[in-house]
């Protein structure tokens, strides 16, 4: 695993984390019906920490697991903090998580 993948891993492990310390880790997935959205972050039929959890997270440990290329860029960051910003939450923390994961792209 080169140095930058394993740093990836390890700030997708940290998104998890904090989507757990912040009561936003599902145990169960959504209904299939949702994974088929065309609307980007999946927002008619998903909340945005469940497509962080559901695809991003899960799409890029499968990337990463297979040694797969990785995307040109990534900008999840400022989606984040307009979609989170009405959690009752402080959702700071995994909002850097995140600009930070868009950094290494």
């Amino acid at each position: 695993m080169t140095d930058t993948r394993g740093q990836l891993k390890t700030l997708l492990d940290d998104m998890q984390s904090e989507l757990q310390t912040l009561g936003l880790w599902e145990g169960h997935p959504p209904e299939p019906e949702a994974f088929e959205s065309s609307t980007p972050f999946f927002a008619d039929r998903m909340d945005f920490s469940q497509w962080l959890q559901w695809v991003f997270i899960a799409r890029f440990r499968a990337l990463l697991a297979e040694q797969h290329p990785l995307p040109a860029q990534c900008d999840v960051a400022p989606m984040a903090e307009e979609a989170l910003k009405e959690l009752p939450q402080d959702t700071d923390a995994l909002v850097a998580l995140l600009a930070e994961f868009d950094d290494h792209f």
